[in-house]
């Protein structure tokens, strides 16, 4: 059933990884602080604001765990592992007994020492790479691989006697050896089996992947070759309900990477699938604000992700994060001359601190700004990690988010009495 006009809608828009550390080089700011963001600061100024722990407070959140959190999901009781998520976000099919991983295309040397875990971030040729180990059988256990945004994918393995419960192969730092895959429980026979057919892919992709013609280009062009694949974050299907079912929304998501796609699907939310949106810093973030605006036609909630905060501050560029920022300023500017105020509620928010000084999420809380009708409004105006600790919101956890919202909604059932 559509929206109608008079129903009561919300954007809640992620900056991933957006919030951070303050940074010396600009100026002890953060890169949000740093950014001109006239319209962030107007939902500030004319709405609700707070801090947020998307889990608790000091945990080192992901983005499947910050995903599912916003989503007024409690990740300790449904979070099985990243790879379910990302496999379906690229449009694989998962069957109940599958095992489904994370993956990069990575750079390795003839030792397996870790050169570059993005290769290079890697943006053509990956289809090509895909194919040569998608569908092949290691022992009796059949193998499907996708790829999907720039050097990221997503495996599967299925068959019998298969467990989630093994280590990862993915160093996750440079300069180390691929890691040997291993059960956590040793005496787990499911986990060891697992574990030794991940190992013969990971050997596998290295083979089949270090002297193809991709790479061999890629070399001559000074490029770090995509010459192995390597999983993590392996998991099963979890056991989730449905989210406009329980929350009385109709729900949609605009996003760049397989993962929140992965995430939102399993949900219920219909993901809109925006092509100029690459989930590097050369993405259009004003096309998806435009998906965004046709998705509220139809829909009460729209999730909006816009990845290139998070890969500024991977790679430790706090001036890409500032200008990531303030194009996601000019998008949420656009936005406010397209929604109906007096109907439309906007959250403004971070699935997790990215510092650009660590290179990778941290657990400091995140900014949040609420900004609608009928909102108690509080005397910050500007947004920022500083600014938003002073707000009227307090301190509030990520699975807190849907609930505030779908009450400022008026669709919530009442507790009691």
């Amino acid at each position: 059933m559509a929206a109608s006009s008079e129903t009561r809608k919300v954007i809640v828009l992620i900056g991933d990884g957006m919030a951070d550390r303050p940074h010396p080089a600009l100026g002890g700011k953060t890169p949000i602080e740093a950014a001109h963001t006239p319209n962030m600061d107007r939902l500030a100024r004319e709405g609700e604001t707070g801090l947020m722990d998307l889990i608790a407070p000091g945990v080192r959140v992901g983005s499947d765990t910050g995903h599912l959190a916003l989503l007024g999901y409690d990740p300790y009781a449904v979070y099985t592992g990243r790879g379910p998520f990302e496999a379906l976000g690229v449009g694989m099919e998962v069957r109940g007994g599958d095992i489904a991983f994370r993956c990069n295309f990575s750079t390795v040397d003839e030792n397996m020492v870790v050169i570059d875990r993005r290769a290079g971030r890697i943006t053509e040729g990956t289809d090509q790479l895909a194919a040569q180990v998608n569908g092949i059988f290691i022992e009796d256990v059949q193998v499907f691989f996708k790829e999907s945004v720039a050097h990221r994918g997503a495996l599967i393995l299925r068959g019998p006697g298969l467990s989630p419960k093994i280590t990862d192969a993915d160093p996750h730092v440079e300069g180390e050896k691929v890691h040997e895959v291993q059960a956590i429980d040793p005496d787990d026979a499911a986990a060891r089996r697992t574990a030794r057919i991940v190992n013969q892919f990971v050997r596998l992709s290295y083979e089949k992947l270090n002297n193809h013609p991709v790479n061999q280009r890629r070399r001559e062009q000074g490029l770090n070759p995509a010459n192995i694949i390597l999983p993590r974050g392996a998991g099963v299907a979890p056991s989730i309900p449905d989210f406009n079912t329980h929350h009385k929304l109709i729900g949609a998501c605009v996003a760049e990477t397989g993962l929140i796609k992965g995430i939102a699907r399993f949900v219920g939310l219909k993901v809109l699938e925006v092509p100029e949106a690459t989930g590097g810093l050369d993405s259009d973030v004003m096309a998806m604000g435009r998906k965004v605006a046709e998705a509220l036609r139809e829909h009460t909630f729209v999730l909006c992700n816009v990845k290139g905060p998070d890969v500024a501050a991977h790679d430790h560029n706090p001036q890409a994060k500032v200008d990531i920022i303030q194009r996601i300023d000019a998008m949420l500017g656009w936005l406010l001359t397209q929604i109906d105020p007096a109907t439309t509620f906007i959250v403004v928010s971070a699935d997790h601190t990215t510092a650009c000084s660590f290179g990778d999420h941290t657990g400091e809380p995140v900014p949040i700004v609420l900004w609608g009708p009928e909102v108690r409004t509080d005397d910050v105006t500007q947004f920022g990690e500083r600014a938003c600790a002073r707000g009227g919101l307090g301190r509030i956890r990520g699975k807190d988010l849907v609930p505030m919202l779908t009450s400022l909604m008026n669709v919530q059932e009442k507790f009691g009495a």
